[in-house]
């Protein structure tokens, strides 16, 4: 089944199912993916996404800032602790 067809197809199950696949690296029935399911699974996840949710709930989606990016300032302030009077 090519691409295309799998996508015209592809229910939010399905997707749930394909992503976690891919997030343990094995099928439910414990079978490890092999590269060619993994880069196949991959692509339907990201274009079945891509039209279906907001980008807050892709994978591989970074917030405009992340913690990575954080200035001294900002680490600072939310690790120091105060104490009120």
């Amino acid at each position: 089944m090519q691409l295309d067809a799998f996508l015209q197809h592809m229910t939010p199950a399905i997707h749930q199912v394909l992503r976690t696949a891919l997030e343990l690296g094995k099928w439910p029935d414990g079978r490890p993916l092999t590269e060619q399911e993994r880069e196949a699974s991959l692509q339907a996840v990201i274009v079945y996404e891509h039209e279906h949710l907001p980008e807050s709930e892709r994978v591989g989606f970074m917030p405009a800032k992340c913690r990575s990016r954080s200035t001294a300032e900002d680490i600072a302030e939310r690790t120091i602790v105060r104490f009120k009077d």
